[in-house]
């Protein structure tokens, strides 16, 4: 079954996140999400003033990641990492929690890590990433529930680094435990309009994919990719 007519282009951060991105591959990146529409891309921050120099004019928005692809680092060092891509003209920002603060039982210290990064964004939307495939339901739960406490823009299933990526039973937990203000974003692994499908089916409103192209063409996607 498909979505009814759904806008593919305006759900996608386009995305390159690897370590080995090159410059010429973040314009190519900023090119392709100007000409498909794309609503965002979504970078690592040392490559945010390119990307807000290419992108600059149009329409399409820069995202950054925080805390990168691991989580573990100083609260302060997250806060100072946003407020730099901010600065270097970061529209969004998508960070990791500690993941393994959370299974350490931490979780007011998981819940500090998150306002802290919420306070430097200010109006800018926070996306806060899960890795779900490292959480049992009842920590999906229950990290979507301090999202939705400190009024964060969305929760986000996945880094795509980890062992898994966006599942849909794990969007539609997070859709229901986030509450009707918090948006949903799915990311690792959604390579093709059929799973794009199944992620919106399910309630995310947001898709971030390095395969952005081939989804909104129909097309079946080369390589493994984010």
């Amino acid at each position: 079954m498909t979505v009814q007519n759904p806008d593919y282009a305006r759900y996608i951060d386009h995305t390159l996140l690897a370590a080995n991105a090159t410059s010429q591959q973040i314009t190519t990146l900023c090119d392709e999400a100007v000409t498909h529409r794309f609503y965002a891309v979504c970078v690592n921050s040392g490559y945010v003033p390119l990307a807000a120099k290419r992108l600059a004019g149009s329409e399409v928005k820069v995202c950054s990641v925080i805390g990168f692809p691991l989580g573990a680092g100083l609260t302060s060092a997250k806060a100072f990492e946003a407020k730099a891509a901010i600065d270097a003209g970061a529209q969004e920002i998508d960070m990791v929690i500690n993941i393994g603060w959370l299974h350490s039982g931490e979780v007011q210290a998981v819940r500090a890590d998150i306002q802290a990064v919420r306070e430097v964004c200010g109006p800018i939307p926070l996306k806060v990433i899960l890795e779900t495939c490292l959480l049992s339901d009842a920590q999906i739960i229950q990290i979507c529930e301090i999202c939705r406490d400190l009024k964060v823009a969305f929760v986000k299933t996945s880094t795509g680094f980890s062992t898994g990526g966006a599942r849909e039973e794990h969007v539609r937990l997070m859709r229901s435990a986030a509450g009707p203000e918090v948006a949903v974003k799915a990311s690792g692994a959604v390579r093709d309009r059929q799973t794009a499908d199944s992620m919106i089916r399910a309630g995310a409103s947001r898709i971030g994919t390095s395969s952005g192209v081939a989804i909104v063409k129909g097309d079946s996607p080369s390589g493994e990719g984010y």
